[in-house]
């Protein structure tokens, strides 16, 4: 769903008729609140922020499992190090 000019409204505006911004978000809306012509809040229904939330954790964990599926295919091609020679290696850098 996309955001039409009707839907960016001074704060001024939003704090008169918050009640009636409000029933229009919960029926499907959502509101770009501005302060000084600027972008300041979004007002949007409590379900839909809920699923936000929920996709950006889908989202890492698919990111993370791409990052682990890299690290078992450099282990499957022997790009591997010794930790213990690469633990020391960077202790002997920080020391130096």
């Amino acid at each position: 769903m996309g955001i039409s000019a009707s839907d960016v409204i001074p704060l001024s505006y939003a704090r008169a008729n918050f009640s009636e911004l409000a029933d229009e978000v919960k029926g499907g809306a959502e509101k770009i609140i501005t302060k000084n012509g600027e972008s300041y809040i979004a007002l949007i229904d409590a379900n839909r922020l809920d699923y936000y939330h929920q996709l950006e954790r889908e989202r890492i964990h698919l990111l993370l499992i791409d990052e682990a599926s890299r690290g078992l295919d450099d282990v499957a091609a022997g790009k591997v190090k010794d930790a213990r020679s690469v633990i020391q290696a960077i202790k002997r850098r920080r020391s130096a």
